[in-house]
């Protein structure tokens, strides 16, 4: 889908989507507990259907209708073929460590993306606990021969993915001896982890941890069933919070002011760039101003930074952003991405390792490629908004985790239109 924008004066009020890293993960808890579980207000995206499809294929039950999942779990068994993840790396590295405790064989695949990003970390460290686990060189497919967990010590690096530390809290409990984790570099993307543990809690598991998130604990415990509900998603938020940045007036309703989630920052960067935030409740509103440069660290919040970029782009002064470098392992390389997408909007920008440097410009609308990545096309959307005459091409990427993103622009006076 190709999808057209044309200069907007924007005003109104949307609703944030429910967060997607919460609904996978409560998904993921539901399933390892006895009993049935219910998932309140779940994203219903590609990420979060293609992890659905999955665990159904190993013995969960999933019944689902809009705004609530029941989820059946706590009996896995062998599944009849091999399980797709799709695109979504949540799903891929989740079920890798879930697949440990299916008796038999299980091969997990990968859509196009995703086949491009790593998972023999978390192999190598599965296979410290015990675990008849392999992949294809670095990547997917992904091979488990489970149905028992012996546990112990394993060291992973924390620097690559907090999905993998993730993923082997997500089994630790569960593990015939408990298992200690140990980080072999220091964790990047904190607030992921303390979303999983705030998940586990939920759901009756208790994990310990050092002060800096190097070291984990869990005993052998089980899982509890729980009603869980899912917050706002303000990830997917941070491109309607722009759009009142840089076109106007916008009210984004269910945030939560005290969430984990690190992307939660967005709000702090904001006020620092001279936007015009307001919060009341859930509720949190932002109106146009003159922006200033940032210089920003993303380590621990780094899908913003296709979002803080076109909002560098239209700031005055030379904007900085720093621990980025694992945003080339996302759904695209997402610094090349944007500096290309940029680049023939007009905007001067400077690619390193880890640092993307952007000269506040004229920004001017043009022909840009979202490489097929749900981030790149909602932020590039944001600045083509502001400035018009710009053409998105694989805009239905947005599905991943924002299946509505195109009407909710539409909704609250974006010009835009769409054509298959």
């Amino acid at each position: 889908m190709q999808v057209s924008l044309y200069k907007s004066k924007v005003e109104g009020r949307a609703r944030a989507p429910s967060s997607k890293s919460y609904t996978i993960r409560g998904l993921v808890c539901a399933a390892l507990g006895e009993g049935r579980s219910e998932i309140v207000y779940p994203l219903i995206s590609d990420d979060t259907n293609a992890l659905s499809t999955v665990l159904g294929q190993v013995g969960a039950s999933i019944q689902q209708q809009p705004d609530l999942w029941q989820v059946r779990g706590g009996s896995f068994h062998k599944p009849d073929g091999d399980l797709f993840c799709g695109d979504s790396a949540a799903t891929l590295r989740f079920m890798t460590a879930l697949c440990s405790l299916v008796p038999g064989r299980c091969c997990l695949t990968a859509g196009p993306s995703l086949s491009k990003r790593p998972v023999k970390p978390l192999v190598k460290a599965l296979e410290q606990l015990g675990v008849d686990v392999s992949c294809q060189d670095e990547l997917a497919p992904v091979v488990v021969n489970g149905g028992r967990l012996k546990g112990g010590v394993t060291e992973i690096a924390g620097n690559i993915s907090s999905q993998f530390i993730s993923a082997l809290l997500f089994i630790a409990p569960l593990a015939e001896e408990g298992v200690e984790i140990r980080l072999t570099a220091p964790l990047q993307s904190k607030p992921y982890i303390l979303m999983t543990m705030d998940c586990l809690r939920r759901f009756g598991v208790s994990v310990t941890s050092s002060p800096v998130l190097d070291n984990f604990r869990a005993s052998r415990q089980s899982y509890r069933t729980a009603q869980y509900r899912v917050e706002g998603d303000w990830s997917s938020a941070s491109y309607l919070l722009a759009l009142g940045a840089v076109c106007g007036e916008v009210v984004v309703d269910n945030l939560n002011p005290q969430s984990l989630q690190g992307d939660k920052i967005i709000l702090d960067f904001l006020r620092d760039m001279g936007a015009l935030v307001d919060i009341n409740d859930n509720a949190i509103r932002v109106r146009q101003s003159e922006l200033k440069a940032i210089k920003a660290d993303l380590s621990d919040c780094i899908d913003l930074l296709p979002t803080m970029a076109i909002l560098a782009a239209t700031a005055s002064g030379v904007s900085q952003f720093i621990g980025i470098n694992r945003a080339r392992l996302k759904e695209s390389n997402r610094v090349s991405a944007l500096r290309e997408g940029l680049t023939k909007m007009g905007v001067e920008v400077t690619e390193e390792k880890d640092r993307l440097t952007i000269v506040g410009s004229k920004v001017k609308g043009s022909a840009v490629d979202s490489r097929g990545d749900h981030r790149i096309a909602m932020a590039l959307a944001v600045l083509g908004s502001a400035v018009g005459k710009t053409i998105i091409n694989d805009a239905e990427c947005v599905a991943k985790t924002f299946p509505d993103f195109w009407e909710t622009l539409k909704s609250i006076g974006v010009k835009v239109a769409a054509n298959e």
